[in-house]
C-alpha cells in the first residue's frame, strides 16, 4: 500500500519540478528487529520516484558495513540527504507529519534554492575552527520542529564543519533518556550545550559558541547524566 496519497504526490512532484541538481537519499534499513524501517524505506522510495533528479539508495545497516561507516549512521531507520557533496544532513526515524515538509524542503535546498540564511550569520558560520553536531529532537505532529530542523540543515549545508541529525524522539526512547527530552524541539550541541524550542539563527549560533566553549563530558560523566 502507497505511503503517499495521490493527491499529496501530485504535491510534491509539483514541488520538485525545477530542481536543477541531482539529489541522493541514501535510506538504512534492517527490516528485521526495525519495525520503522519498512515504512521508512517505502516513503524514501516514493518521494525519489517522483522527481527524476532524486534517487533513492538502500543499505542494509547490519551487511553494508563500508557504507554504514562512511556515512556515520549510528542508528535506523535512517536516510543521508546528499547534494553534490555530503553535507552531514542526517534523518533518523520516519519523516512523516510534519516532518514531512522538512524531507522537501532539504531535497529542494540542495537541488535548486540553495540556503537561505542571512549573511551574517553565513559569516559567523564561516568562522568556526571547531567540528559542531547538531541533534534536533522532533516529533510528527509538533508544528514548531520543522523550523528547528531546517535551520539546523541550512547550517550544516553552509559550514563543513556542522553536521546536523533530525531525530524522531518517539522512536529513539533511549536517547529522549539520554538527553531527558521532555518537550520538543530540542536541540543538542555536542552533548554539552541544549536549546529549547524554534529559535531564530542568531540564537542557536550564540549556543554553538557556548557549546565550544564547554569541555565534553567523559563516559563516566555522561553515563552519569
Amino acid at each position: 500500500m502507497p505511503m503517499l496519497p495521490d493527491e499529496m504526490k501530485d504535491q510534491v512532484r509539483d514541488t520538485l519540478a525545477d530542481l536543477q541538481r541531482p539529489v541522493k537519499l541514501v535510506v538504512f534499513t534492517q527490516e528485521l528487529e526495525c519495525p520503522y524501517c519498512l515504512q521508512n524505506r517505502e516513503l524514501l522510495e516514493e518521494v525519489a520516484a517522483l522527481s527524476d533528479l532524486v534517487t533513492a539508495e538502500v543499505y542494509d545497516f547490519v551487511n553494508d558495513k563500508a557504507q554504514v561507516e562512511a556515512y556515520g549512521i549510528d542508528k535506523i531507520p535512517a536516510v543521508a540527504i546528499v547534494g553534490d557533496e555530503d553535507y552531514g544532513i542526517r534523518f533518523y526515524g520516519i519523516p512523516a507529519g510534519y516532518e514531512f515538509t522538512t524531507l522537501v524542503h532539504t531535497i529542494r535546498m540542495l537541488g535548486v534554492a540553495g540556503s537561505q540564511l542571512e549573511e551574517q550569520d553565513r559569516t559567523a558560520l564561516a568562522s568556526l575552527a571547531e567540528p559542531v553536531h547538531l541533534q534536533v529532537f522532533v516529533t510528527p505532529t509538533c508544528p514548531y520542529c520543522t523550523t528547528a530542523v531546517a535551520l539546523a540543515f541550512e547550517m550544516a549545508y553552509v559550514s563543513p564543519m556542522v553536521r546536523a541529525d533530525g531525530i524522531e524522539s518517539s522512536e529513539f526512547p533511549h536517547l529522549t533518556v539520554k538527553y531527558h527530552i521532555a518537550g520538543v524541539p530540542r536541540t543538542i550541541i555536542n552533548e554539552t550545550v541544549d536549546l529549547e524550542g524554534a529559535a531564530p539563527a542568531q540564537m542557536l549560533l550564540d549556543k554553538i559558541e557556548e557549546a565550544l566553549a564547554t569541555p565534553e563530558p567523559s563516559e563516566e560523566q555522561a553515563d552519569d547524566a
